[in-house]
């Protein structure tokens, strides 16, 4: 299923209204943020050229071989092909990229339309190329650096004015696939065009939130990022708190990646924070707070000793090759007094006791400075320091509050920016708590807080609105009216209809908005009642249609597991065929009604979920969506028409004369072996996409395509009729999938009870124990799907794999 992924493609380039076009990228320099810059620029289509050095030991000899000239440019294709998590949406995305070096193929970035700089962090180097590429690119074509830490004005230095107006910086954060941010940084010669095409290109064609940033250093997100960690780091000696205790307190409990401070930083690499932070301190002598960016003594042990994280096997954490009784690696921590490795601790703080029940990030906030433990002190104290800071770092890294918001959320990962934070206990409190640290509040706080306001951020008839420094007033965000928002319609109208499982929401012009909101957006009782009701309101009263999508992290992880396992142990056979019966008719009803329904789909979309976008009119899928039917792993088949659905797009997929037997191997192993697309794009070849379905690379823009999706749809749309004409092969196709599940466990890729379960899948592919092939209905194909996962709801070692997934969130081969 090639042809979708072509055609997204080229969407993604042809609808660009702007003047420029870009075509083809060069990116000059292959180390892991050139090499997946280079991979993201395929990823949407692009043709990218990836130069990096020639190898300065190579002998007379192995200096004529293209071969070892191209060894260092070479070694990065290969690391990109084999980096997890993937740089690419696809393997085969990887033909879009060309390799050489700078001193054989440099003017081949002559038909480039944008060079990005991606070399080593020196200045007389990245000079040195600035040099060679205004020699050989084309008048007009955008030339860009990815530095962290060097002037932008500086590059620039000696170079042409066509030069100096294309010219910036282009910040991406590493990996340049998965995280969000593109901070965009002018010097005063660049053209107000160039800014103004980055700014939309960031967004809408790479996927990224693009924050305009001051050419000072460090920029944003780094700039405040680092000062966030420095400070915990700094508070974590002064409260005599852990390692363990402090990565527990710092994220999820307060909205950030629950990797926590340290276990960030030795991911990130102690080497590459310490050079941003020696930067910071020397480069800014006007920051009030330049002594949080003091290392703390453990941090020197660390650098003395090359103990870099995870890049040189250890940090603030050690893995040990020593295995516990579960068969899990032994991981040691740092005693921040004794400097010595001892095994992790548990956490026990009564301040994590307090806020583990509460749902709401702004609850645990506020819950937090209200407890007086040493973990409570550590958040208050923290994001006093940030208030402060933050709020005196404008005008001098930006002109707006919400710049630096959407820095920290996309560059760093956290749920709200620094003034979010700040709303969450309001602005007054903020500064009570910041000048209770001895911290100084920026004056235009002071003014905000004297004109009786309270808060940073304040939703008008649906639009979020920013407080304005430099009027003093409330103003409309920008960008976000073109982003499907719920939590700002759920601020401003009621809901066409709710239940406590499902809402929909008026979207305007005629469309509905079905979101889940159940746990993790699990499809039950609640989510099946909204998706009939929301569809029965749409034809009866003349809207023009659905989309089904949620602005959470996670589109659904599937059916409600729980809702199966009870009906189950219980053997309540009944009820569990007519749930099963619901959910299929449910699926069939997102096909067959009236009026055109879309999904629009983000993060995972797994076993219910991945059966409800592919019974949808069509899909909206984010790249970033992770798509699979995986009910094998808890010992089921897709039971809401997911295997229905491959038979019928099986038979969909034959031709006169064709060798059908392949097609339908193929579908068989993709259920059997429960595989999930980690990626849209990947999900074309799998067949949970087809046709009729389309990629957004910005995650934010789904639910708005959706709609536009169902608006095009509208005007003449057709109800389907139910498909009776479904080509099975019965015995024929019986005897090659038993054949294909038997070849599975021979390779140990299954248990026999995985056996027993694509045994199942292939009795429903093959339409049954039919004589030969025939016509069949989509009805007769959801019976005997329902059949086969009623039966295999009996099966002992079904229960004990649901159990463990309810236990552990993790699947069990037995």
């Amino acid at each position: 299923m090639e042809m979708p992924v072509k055609e997204a493609e080229s969407k993604t380039l042809s609808s660009n209204k702007m003047s420029r076009r870009i075509k083809k990228v060069a990116v000059l320099g292959s180390g892991v943020m050139g090499a997946g810059i280079a991979a993201h620029f395929a990823n949407i289509g692009l043709d990218v050229l990836m130069l990096d050095i020639v190898p300065f030991n190579l002998s007379d000899e192995e200096k004529k071989i293209p071969a070892k000239r191209n060894s260092i440019v070479n070694g990065a294709m290969k690391a990109l092909l084999k980096s997890k998590p993937a740089a690419l949406y696809n393997k085969d995305f990887a033909k879009r990229i060309q390799v050489g070096n700078f001193d054989d193929d440099m003017e081949k970035i002559s038909d480039a339309d944008w060079v990005i700089e991606v070399v080593i962090e020196r200045l007389d180097i990245k000079k040195q190329v600035f040099e060679k590429v205004e020699k050989h690119r084309k008048t007009g074509a955008l030339v860009t650096s990815n530095t962290s830490s060097i002037p932008i004005h500086l590059m620039a230095e000696g170079r042409s004015d066509d030069f100096k107006a294309n010219f910036c910086g282009t910040h991406f954060f590493n990996p340049p696939r998965y995280l969000k941010l593109f901070e965009v940084i002018p010097t005063p010669d660049t053209s107000k065009e160039v800014v103004d095409f980055l700014m939309n290109y960031g967004d809408v064609y790479l996927g990224k939130r693009t924050v305009l940033c001051k050419d000072t250093p460090a920029f944003i997100a780094n700039r405040v990022g680092v000062y966030a960690m420095a400070k915990i780091q700094q508070l974590t000696a002064e409260l005599d708190l852990t390692i363990e205790e402090v990565d527990k307190l710092t994220g999820t409990p307060i909205g950030r990646p629950r990797t926590g401070v340290f276990r960030l930083g030795d991911l990130v690499g102690h080497d590459t924070s310490a050079k941003v932070v020696e930067v910071i301190r020397t480069r800014c002598p006007h920051d009030e707070q330049a002594n949080a960016f003091e290392f703390p003594e453990y941090t020197k042990f660390l650098e003395e000793n090359k103990f870099y994280g995870d890049k040189s096997g250890q940090g603030f954490y050690k893995k040990t090759k020593e295995r516990d009784e579960k068969g899990r690696r032994i991981t040691l921590a740092l005693d921040l007094k004794t400097l010595e490795y001892r095994p992790k601790q548990r956490v026990k703080l009564a301040s994590l006791d307090a806020v583990k029940n509460i749902d709401s990030l702004g609850g645990r906030i506020r819950t937090f400075f209200k407890q007086d433990d040493k973990g409570a002190q550590l958040v208050q104290r923290s994001l006093a320091g940030l208030f402060a800071y933050v709020s005196n770092r404008i005008p001098e890294i930006s002109d707006n509050l919400y710049s630096i918001d959407d820095a920290l959320r996309a560059g760093f990962a956290w749920n709200v920016g620094p003034f979010e934070y700040w709303d969450m206990v309001g602005a007054k409190a903020g500064i009570e708590a910041a000048e209770k640290e001895g911290q100084k509040v920026a004056q235009w706080v002071h003014d905000l807080v004297a004109a009786g306001n309270d808060t940073f951020y304040k939703l008008e008839n649906g639009v979020n609105h920013y407080w304005d420094i430099d009027s003093k007033s409330y103003q409309p965000v920008p960008g976000v009216d073109q982003f499907v928002i719920l939590d700002n319609i759920r601020g401003t109208q009621k809901p066409v209809y709710e239940n406590p499982e499902a809402v929909a929401h008026d979207l305007g012009d005629g469309v509905l908005c079905l979101e889940f909101r159940s746990k993790m957006n699990s499809i039950g009782e609640g989510v099946l009642n909204g998706i009939n009701e929301t569809i029965n309101i749409a034809e009866s009263e003349g809207w023009n249609g659905v989309v089904i999508g949620n602005n959470a992290e996670h589109f659904s992880v599937g059916a409600n597991l729980m809702m199966i396992a009870m009906m189950a142990y219980q053997q309540e056979f009944e009820e569990l065929n007519f749930a099963i019966n619901a959910f299929q008719q449910t699926m069939m009803k997102c096909r067959y009604s009236g009026i055109p329904v879309v999904a629009a789909t983000q993060g995972y979309v797994f076993g219910g979920g991945c059966e409800t976008i592919m019974h949808c009119d069509a899909a909206v899928a984010a790249a970033e969506s992770y798509i699979g039917l995986v009910e094998v792993g808890v010992g089921l088949i897709p039971g809401g028409g997911g295997t229905k659905e491959f038979a019928l797009r099986a038979s969909d997929s034959f031709t006169e004369g064709d060798v059908q037997i392949p097609t339908l191997i193929e579908k068989f192993k993709t259920i059997a072996m429960a595989s999930v697309a980690t990626s849209a794009y990947e999900a074309f070849g799998h067949g949970y996409l087809n046709h009729k379905d389309s990629v957004v690379v910005n995650t934010s823009r789904n639910i708005g395509e959706a709609k536009k999706k169902v608006l095009s749809m509208a005007s003449g749309y057709s109800q389907p009729a139910p498909r009776k004409d479904i080509h099975v092969l019965g015995r024929t196709g019986l005897g090659a999938l038993y054949v294909a599940g038997h070849s599975l466990k021979l390779g140990n890729y299954a248990s026999e009870h995985d056996i027993k379960i694509a045994n199942k899948i292939a009795y429903v592919l093959c339409g049954g124990d039919l004589t030969g092939p025939q016509k069949v209905s989509e009805q007769y194909l959801l019976d005997i799907e329902r059949e086969a996962f009623l039966s295999l709801c009996g099966e002992q070692k079904t229960l004990e794999r649901i159990q463990h997934m309810l236990q552990t969130n993790k699947p069990l081969r037995n």
